[in-house]
């Protein structure tokens, strides 16, 4: 499903410029996505540095029966994926899943050892915030 060597160069360079580049093996995002995830996304479903919910949704709505651990690690990621950027940390388009959240996928065991209601809470806090801007058109979820 799309393992053409440069259309992973070109995604890469922009996630690159974004600062989105966290693998401390020096991998490229995109193949980095492609390896965690097992599959890259259509490029008509990526805007930017993230990947449209409905593709995340369509493709990892529900792990296949009798699926291998491996198969089920690959869901188990793009499930939290969806939790962390449609409910936790959720943005104002409300249909984007980041590929910041990548090196939190790369080890599920670790992910355990994470301050994630602080993180939330400084979320929310970062949003209420923005909202003090009175030219603020569009909120996040959690506002």
């Amino acid at each position: 499903m799309g393992d053409d060597p440069g259309r992973l160069y070109r995604l890469d360079r922009v996630a690159h410029i974004a600062g989105v580049i966290n693998d401390e093996g020096g991998r490229l995002a995109w193949v980095w996505f492609q390896e965690l995830l097992g599959v890259l996304s259509p490029t008509n479903q990526i805007q930017k540095f993230a990947v449209n919910y409905t593709w995340f949704q369509e493709t990892f709505g529900e792990c296949p029966a009798g699926a291998d651990e491996e198969t089920m690690r690959r869901f188990a990621r793009a499930n939290i994926m969806m939790l962390l950027g449609t409910q936790l940390f959720a943005n104002k388009s409300g249909n984007r899943i980041y590929i910041r959240w990548l090196p939190y996928m790369a080890k599920l065991e670790e992910m355990g050892g994470y301050s994630w209601g602080s993180t939330v809470l400084a979320w929310l806090y970062r949003c209420m915030y923005r909202v003090a801007n009175r030219h603020v058109v569009k909120l996040a979820d959690p506002l």
